[in-house]
Protein backbone atom coordinates (compact mmCIF):
# COMPACT_ATOMS: atom_id res chain seq x y z
CA UNK A 1 0.00 0.00 0.00
CA UNK A 2 1.05 3.70 -0.55
CA UNK A 3 -0.01 6.54 1.84
CA UNK A 4 0.63 9.17 -0.01
CA UNK A 5 0.79 12.44 1.82
CA UNK A 6 -0.34 15.59 -0.72
CA UNK A 7 -0.43 19.52 0.26
CA UNK A 8 0.94 22.76 -0.64
CA UNK A 9 5.25 23.24 -0.30
CA UNK A 10 5.49 24.10 3.65
CA UNK A 11 1.92 22.43 4.88
CA UNK A 12 4.30 19.47 6.89
CA UNK A 13 4.69 16.57 4.55
CA UNK A 14 7.96 15.65 5.28
CA UNK A 15 7.78 16.10 8.75
CA UNK A 16 4.29 14.31 9.49
CA UNK A 17 5.56 11.28 7.09
CA UNK A 18 8.95 10.42 9.06
CA UNK A 19 6.38 10.16 11.69
CA UNK A 20 3.37 8.05 10.34
CA UNK A 21 6.05 5.69 9.10
CA UNK A 22 7.49 5.16 12.49
CA UNK A 23 3.16 4.56 13.62
CA UNK A 24 2.81 1.97 10.69
CA UNK A 25 4.54 -1.20 10.82
CA UNK A 26 6.61 -2.41 7.62
CA UNK A 27 6.66 0.78 6.42
CA UNK A 28 9.21 3.19 4.66
CA UNK A 29 9.30 6.74 3.57
CA UNK A 30 10.00 7.42 -0.37
CA UNK A 31 9.91 10.75 -1.39
CA UNK A 32 9.37 11.12 -5.06
CA UNK A 33 11.28 14.32 -5.17
CA UNK A 34 13.91 11.99 -5.87
CA UNK A 35 13.37 10.93 -9.06
CA UNK A 36 12.88 14.33 -10.09
CA UNK A 37 16.16 15.18 -8.51
CA UNK A 38 17.84 12.05 -10.29
CA UNK A 39 16.24 13.67 -13.90
CA UNK A 40 17.49 17.25 -13.04
CA UNK A 41 21.24 16.00 -12.64
CA UNK A 42 20.88 14.74 -16.22
CA UNK A 43 23.73 16.61 -18.43
CA UNK A 44 23.01 17.72 -20.59
CA UNK A 45 19.93 18.72 -18.56
CA UNK A 46 16.33 18.26 -20.18
CA UNK A 47 14.55 21.02 -21.55
CA UNK A 48 13.77 23.23 -18.61
CA UNK A 49 9.85 23.65 -17.67
CA UNK A 50 9.79 25.14 -14.43
CA UNK A 51 9.12 21.88 -12.79
CA UNK A 52 10.52 18.49 -13.09
CA UNK A 53 6.90 17.17 -12.70
CA UNK A 54 5.98 18.71 -16.08
CA UNK A 55 8.84 16.17 -17.55
CA UNK A 56 6.54 13.29 -18.87
CA UNK A 57 9.50 10.85 -17.74
CA UNK A 58 9.29 12.12 -13.78
CA UNK A 59 5.34 10.26 -13.39
CA UNK A 60 5.86 6.98 -15.03
CA UNK A 61 9.49 7.15 -12.83
CA UNK A 62 7.49 7.28 -9.65
CA UNK A 63 4.89 4.63 -10.54
CA UNK A 64 7.23 2.67 -11.47
CA UNK A 65 9.82 2.97 -8.54
CA UNK A 66 7.13 2.83 -6.02
CA UNK A 67 5.86 -0.37 -7.61
CA UNK A 68 9.14 -2.03 -7.69
CA UNK A 69 10.08 -0.85 -4.20
CA UNK A 70 6.60 -2.42 -2.95
CA UNK A 71 7.48 -5.61 -5.08
CA UNK A 72 10.54 -6.02 -3.87
CA UNK A 73 9.99 -5.08 -0.02
CA UNK A 74 6.25 -5.68 0.74
CA UNK A 75 4.37 -3.35 3.55
CA UNK A 76 3.69 -0.01 3.04
CA UNK A 77 5.34 3.44 1.42
CA UNK A 78 4.86 6.16 3.04
CA UNK A 79 5.06 9.36 0.30
CA UNK A 80 5.42 12.90 1.17
CA UNK A 81 4.85 14.62 -2.35
CA UNK A 82 2.42 17.74 -3.80
CA UNK A 83 1.21 17.17 -6.91
CA UNK A 84 -1.15 19.96 -7.72
CA UNK A 85 -2.02 19.13 -11.51
CA UNK A 86 -5.15 17.25 -11.70
CA UNK A 87 -3.63 15.66 -14.74
CA UNK A 88 -0.57 14.60 -13.02
CA UNK A 89 -2.36 12.95 -9.80
CA UNK A 90 -4.68 10.91 -12.30
CA UNK A 91 -1.96 9.49 -14.38
CA UNK A 92 0.11 8.84 -11.40
CA UNK A 93 -3.12 6.61 -9.70
CA UNK A 94 -3.94 5.26 -12.86
CA UNK A 95 -0.64 3.78 -13.33
CA UNK A 96 -0.42 2.27 -9.33
CA UNK A 97 -3.89 0.83 -9.81
CA UNK A 98 -2.56 -0.71 -13.09
CA UNK A 99 -0.43 -2.55 -11.11
CA UNK A 100 -2.65 -3.66 -8.09
CA UNK A 101 -1.43 -0.99 -5.82
CA UNK A 102 -3.51 0.66 -3.21
CA UNK A 103 -3.45 4.35 -2.47
CA UNK A 104 -4.62 5.94 0.46
CA UNK A 105 -4.35 9.70 -0.65
CA UNK A 106 -4.23 12.13 2.49
CA UNK A 107 -3.57 16.12 2.04
CA UNK A 108 -2.32 18.14 4.71
CA UNK A 109 -3.88 20.97 4.62
CA UNK A 110 -3.92 24.21 6.84
CA UNK A 111 -5.14 27.98 6.32
CA UNK A 112 -3.41 30.85 4.54
CA UNK A 113 -2.18 32.79 7.13
CA UNK A 114 -1.05 29.29 8.93
CA UNK A 115 0.72 28.13 6.03
CA UNK A 116 2.71 31.26 5.37
CA UNK A 117 3.47 31.70 9.03
CA UNK A 118 5.06 28.29 9.00
CA UNK A 119 6.46 28.91 6.31
CA UNK A 120 8.29 32.61 7.39
CA UNK A 121 9.40 30.80 10.68
CA UNK A 122 11.16 27.37 8.77
CA UNK A 123 14.58 27.64 10.35
CA UNK A 124 15.57 24.90 8.08
CA UNK A 125 14.71 26.46 4.54
CA UNK A 126 14.41 30.15 6.10
CA UNK A 127 11.67 31.94 3.58
CA UNK A 128 11.35 29.97 0.51
CA UNK A 129 9.70 32.16 -2.12
CA UNK A 130 9.10 28.70 -4.24
CA UNK A 131 7.04 27.65 -1.38
CA UNK A 132 4.92 30.94 -1.17
CA UNK A 133 4.21 31.47 -4.55
CA UNK A 134 2.76 27.53 -4.75
CA UNK A 135 0.10 29.04 -2.42
CA UNK A 136 -2.12 30.21 -4.96
CA UNK A 137 -1.94 26.76 -7.22
CA UNK A 138 -2.75 25.09 -4.05
CA UNK A 139 -5.73 26.74 -3.01
CA UNK A 140 -7.01 26.13 -6.50
CA UNK A 141 -6.30 22.76 -6.80
CA UNK A 142 -7.84 22.37 -3.19
CA UNK A 143 -11.32 24.08 -4.28
CA UNK A 144 -11.28 22.72 -8.10
CA UNK A 145 -10.47 18.38 -7.28
CA UNK A 146 -7.63 17.99 -4.75
CA UNK A 147 -9.76 17.91 -1.96
CA UNK A 148 -12.60 16.03 -3.21
CA UNK A 149 -9.81 13.15 -3.90
CA UNK A 150 -8.19 13.07 -1.34
CA UNK A 151 -8.99 12.49 3.27
CA UNK A 152 -8.27 16.00 4.29
CA UNK A 153 -6.43 16.47 6.97
CA UNK A 154 -6.51 20.25 8.46
CA UNK A 155 -3.12 20.88 10.23
CA UNK A 156 -4.10 24.82 11.22
CA UNK A 157 -4.23 23.55 14.49
CA UNK A 158 -2.38 19.91 14.88
CA UNK A 159 1.08 19.40 15.61
CA UNK A 160 2.75 16.88 12.92
CA UNK A 161 2.94 13.85 15.48
CA UNK A 162 -0.94 14.63 16.09
CA UNK A 163 -2.16 14.72 12.10
CA UNK A 164 0.71 11.36 11.48
CA UNK A 165 -1.23 9.93 14.58
CA UNK A 166 -4.71 10.84 12.40
CA UNK A 167 -3.03 9.00 9.29
CA UNK A 168 -2.32 6.34 10.93
CA UNK A 169 -5.55 5.17 12.65
CA UNK A 170 -7.05 5.98 9.25
CA UNK A 171 -4.61 3.79 7.68
CA UNK A 172 -5.22 0.50 10.05
CA UNK A 173 -9.08 1.76 10.47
Amino acid sequence: MIVWLNGTHGAGKTTTSALVQQLLPDSRVFDAEKVGETLMDIKPGLPWTGNFQHWPPWRPLVVETARRVLDYTGGTLVMPMTVLVEEYWREISAGLAQHSVPVRHFVLHADRETLVGRIEKDDAMGISSFRLDHLDPYAEAARTWLHDEAEVVDTTHLTPAEAALRIAEAVKG
